[in-house]
């Protein structure tokens, strides 16, 4: 097993997976780190917190996605609530294109909030990356819809994205795509 690895290989599957049930909880934490920065930012009018809670944000993604999930802090304070429950694989490689998503969301935020707190006219852009955000980890908190995954699969479908040899699963097997 690599160090260096997005997900991991475990018998019967082949193709690398990961702990939806830790995949989930680290959602959890980002969705309270971004409310925490989206009451301040945006309604309290507490700019400064922005930066600082989507640098920690952009640093989770970056370890998860370049490194490991397993190192991603939020994962691992997530694995601290779920350790105690069975493990529930789930397909690796559309949880890192959602990932990737959330890193590119999570850098142009931090790059816009930076600038935020000088010039209100990005004000705008910020928030409404920030809800956009705010909606896809509901969804993967609440729901166990991963949006970033649906997309992947909606990107294999219209032959953007190469069919995997093997179609890794999604939560409940609610990604049934066939493409030719």
């Amino acid at each position: 097993m690599s160090t260096i690895s997005f997900g991991e290989f475990i018998d019967g599957k082949g193709y690398k997976v990961l702990d939806e049930r830790r995949m989930r909880a680290s959602a959890g934490i980002m969705l309270l780190l971004g409310l925490i920065a989206f009451i301040n930012g945006f309604i309290l009018r507490n700019f400064i917190v922005i930066p600082y809670i989507s640098r920690f944000l952009m640093l989770n993604f970056l370890i998860g996605i370049f490194i490991n999930p397993k190192f991603s802090p939020t994962i691992f304070v997530g694995y601290l609530f779920v350790r105690k429950q069975s493990t529930l694989p789930i397909g690796a490689i559309q949880k890192k294109f959602a990932w990737s998503l959330g890193l590119g969301l999570s850098m142009i935020i931090f790059i816009l909030s930076l600038f935020l707190v000088n010039d209100p006219t990005y004000f705008d852009p910020v928030c409404k990356l920030c809800i956009i955000c705010l909606i896809l980890l509901y969804f993967e908190t609440a729901f166990g819809i991963c949006i970033g995954c649906k997309l992947y699969y909606l990107f294999i479908f219209l032959k953007i994205f190469k069919k995997p040899e093997e179609k890794p699963n999604c939560m409940g097997d609610s990604c049934e795509v066939e493409a030719s």
